[in-house]
């Protein structure tokens, strides 16, 4: 097992909430449900601010779309990568500060709009918009400030349940079942060639957690029982703090991580599914993608690095054939 199991629990389980938040926020948006078991095109609110996709109906449609969403990917790995050389750190983090508060608008707008406050609206200068996206803004900025400028673990934890939910509601209009099944094999080569071959997604990890104090994923630091019976041993001792301040700087802690990319597909394919067949397919696509995750999570060794994605894409191709032959 790659960490304790009291961890690997905790992963598991941020992952399943993400999933279902995920869900819920995808569905809200999506103006095309399954009503019984046909496909049905009703009146959806919004995405705040204009972020509105376009909804496609056509194949050709929707492999453009495809062709557009890779050559995307392909930029902003580009940037990524250009600035992370340059050791920008100030763009880096304007980019994630930038990308956080637009996700998160689009998650806690769904929550505003639920309470009733999309009915009020409010007028600037020609614009007239509901208040429920100035509220979902207004408690945007602040904690997407924490979480890149003051790294809160626990900010930082409880974003990341909200972020890939609101990334998911942008791609899933754009995405049909073939293309976020050649999309799920595409990002599934790439993680292993990057982890397993170029040795890329390490790199741009330690970066991200040593110099920008950021990481786009599950963050969750422990120590070991070895270092827990230091600690313990530390308190009832009656050492000078000046050599307890010494032990502390020695002792290692582990940090357990899971990548945002390995959260928002999963999310965005159930999305999919939600909108092809239904709810419980969708949901069969979710429990696909827990189990790949948890036998990656039980099956892999200490110290060792693994794509997560190869796993959690052959854990949602089972949840997805599952869906069709059973709905």
């Amino acid at each position: 097992m790659k960490h304790n199991l009291k961890i690997t629990v905790i992963l598991l389980a941020m992952f399943i909430i993400t999933q279902l938040i995920g869900i819920y926020v995808v569905n809200f948006y999506s103006p095309t449900k399954i009503i019984g078991g046909q496909i049905t095109n009703v009146s959806a609110p919004e995405l705040p601010f204009g972020l509105e996709t376009p909804e496609l109906k056509e194949k050709s449609e929707f492999n453009y779309a495809f062709v557009s969403i890779i050559i995307a990917f392909m930029i902003a790995i580009s940037l990524l990568l250009f600035l992370t050389r340059l050791n920008a750190e100030f763009f880096l983090r304007l980019w994630f500060f930038l990308v956080i508060i637009i996700s998160l608008v689009i998650a806690f707008n769904v929550f505003a709009y639920q309470i009733g406050l999309f009915s009020y609206e409010i007028s600037f200068l020609s614009w007239t918009f509901p208040i429920s996206w100035l509220l979902a803004l207004a408690i945007s900025l602040p904690l997407a400030y924490i979480k890149i400028y003051k790294r809160d673990f626990l900010v930082h934890n409880f974003t990341e349940l909200l972020i890939y939910p609101g990334i998911a509601a942008v791609f899933v209009p754009i995405l049909n079942i073939y293309t976020i099944s050649l999309l799920l094999i595409l990002i599934s080569l790439y993680d292993a060639w990057a982890v397993w071959h170029s040795g890329i997604m390490q790199k741009m990890a330690k970066y991200q957690i040593n110099q920008l104090n950021i990481f786009s994923g599950f963050f969750v630091p422990y120590v070991s029982k070895k270092v827990k019976m230091q600690m313990m041993k530390m308190k009832s001792s009656s050492n000078s703090m000046k050599s307890k301040s010494k032990l502390k700087k020695k002792m290692k802690v582990n940090i357990a991580i899971l990548g945002g990319g390995d959260v928002v597909f999963p999310i965005i394919t159930a999305g999919v599914m939600l909108k092809t067949l239904g709810l419980f397919p969708a949901l069969l696509v979710i429990l696909g993608a827990v189990f790949g995750l948890g036998y990656l999570f039980f099956f892999a060794e200490k110290k060792k690095f693994y794509p997560a994605m190869p796993f959690i894409t052959a854990g949602i191709f089972v949840g997805i054939l599952a869906g069709y032959l059973l709905f």
